[in-house]
């Protein structure tokens, strides 16, 4: 009966350009993105088979449909539903549906913000002394220092009083090598036998085996010394279903702590080191954020009170994240045919959302492509908040975005007051992996 349906879909980008493109998209899609925006308009096509096409916009009434207003009929595609659990299990990240929705009504309470308010000492500290060793004087690779502090201090939120330093480099090389790997298998699927025949496929798996064996390591420690401490995982050891008053398995632990390891550290470290590096760009900025941090600690010595007053430091890591979005794409696929915009399309189509581009879509913002911070103050702010996803948007938005921003804030907070920063490139060079990653982003900072 579906057959006598017609379907309509946006301009379409043919199948042979796609093509004749296909390496240049495979090292870094958001040029061609860019391109064809510009000649087809806020979202195209692309027709896969005879019946199927695939749609990439940078239209906020689709992002809003598919992530807010009609989001139970948009599921993650397998590229995050498969690919992922593969290496990731079955957490928030890449389930879907009823125990999607059970899982996250379970962990949300530890995210609640009286929860944060009370990580953010720990933080803090562990912040700092990620700092202590920042070299002066001379340029550095900014990147690694900051994946470096990003990672220590989920680390330390998610488990306080651990022994396990030793462990926490090895899951960070192995969230690496294993991301890298992911990449390879979605970008180059016709590649599939050769990943599986050379073993790689086998190697990666057991990586994530191994990542598995450390964090059930770590978890049944704490179990076993019965110590009541002030961290995520304490929190989540605490939590239970509404159904059953049962808590969560620890193969379901495993699977939500890997999440939180890697959503929790990368995209923060890439805001991070695109912030600062507008901020060593911008010195004039960078003077109103220390000037506002001086400001505020004249004012008070509660932590908690001085990120509330962080007013013009929220707008800089705002207006930052709008032009790199940690999480630069998202994409779904609807389980049911729907009208999309003024789109009738087929269940099962693939839709990609580019908040990289709609960020910089000059039909909702000004000047797209400049670092204005004031966008994101005032009146400004309501109008900007419309078209602004850099923690998604929905039901599923991130889960750990009070952590993240309180942990950004503090950063830029501690390493302005200490330093002014200055950056040594012209233009900023980015990887889109499955987050916005910097790359070779120099900057020097010198003691005030």
């Amino acid at each position: 009966m579906s057959n006598n349906i017609k379907y309509t879909y946006p301009n379409k980008l043919s199948i042979v350009r796609f093509f004749k493109d296909a390496e240049g998209v495979r090292k870094n899609p958001i040029p061609f993105h860019k391109r064809y925006f510009e000649k087809f308009g806020d979202s195209f096509s692309i027709r896969i088979s005879s019946s199927k096409y695939i749609i990439l916009s940078r239209d906020n009434e689709i992002a809003q449909y598919i992530l807010v207003k009609n989001q139970k009929n948009y599921h993650k595609s397998k590229f995050q539903s498969v690919y992922l659990s593969k290496y990731l299990g079955k957490g928030l990240l890449t389930s879907d549906g009823d125990f999607w929705l059970k899982q996250r009504r379970l962990i949300q309470p530890a995210f609640h913000k009286q929860k944060m308010n009370q990580l953010v000492d720990n933080m803090n500290k562990t912040i700092s002394s990620e700092l202590d060793n920042l070299t002066d004087n001379k340029p550095i690779d900014l990147f690694p220092v900051m994946s470096q502090l990003a990672f220590n201090v989920v680390a330390k939120s998610l488990f306080q009083l651990s022994t396990a330093e030793n462990k926490f480099h090895r899951i960070k090389f192995i969230i690496e090598e294993v991301q890298n790997f992911l990449i390879k298998e979605i970008r180059l699927p016709h590649k599939a036998w050769w990943f599986s025949l050379s073993g790689q496929v086998k190697k990666h798996l057991m990586l994530a085996e191994e990542n598995n064996r450390i964090i059930q390591e770590i978890i049944e420690e704490r179990k076993a010394s019965k110590e009541e401490v002030n961290d995520l995982l304490n929190m989540l050891l605490e939590t239970r279903y509404e159904d059953t008053g049962e808590s969560m398995s620890t193969e379901q632990l495993i699977d939500e702590i890997k999440v939180l390891f890697i959503a929790g550290h990368e995209t923060s470290a890439n805001a991070l080191t695109f912030t600062l590096y507008l901020l060593g760009r911008n010195l004039e900025v960078q003077q109103k954020v220390f000037d506002e941090i001086i400001e505020i600690e004249s004012q008070t010595e509660n932590i908690i009170e001085q990120l509330q007053k962080m007013t013009y430091t929220n707008a800089v890591l705002n207006e930052s994240m709008r032009l790199y979005p940690p999480a630069w794409i998202t994409d779904r696929q609807n389980l049911e045919d729907d009208s999309l915009a003024q789109f009738k399309i087929k269940k099962g189509t693939l839709i990609g959302v580019s908040f990289y581009e709609l960020h910089r879509n000059p039909k909702y913002w000004n000047n797209p492509d400049e670092f204005i911070p004031e966008r994101f103050l005032g009146e400004q702010k309501k109008e900007s908040m419309q078209y602004f996803y850099p923690f998604g948007a929905g039901p599923r938005m991130c889960i750990g975005t009070g952590f993240a921003i309180y942990e950004m804030c503090l950063t830029i907070s501690q390493i302005v007051k200490k330093y002014v920063i200055r950056s040594n490139n012209d233009v900023i060079q980015f990887n889109p992996l499955i987050t916005l990653k910097p790359v070779d982003v120099q900057v020097s900072f010198f003691k005030r």
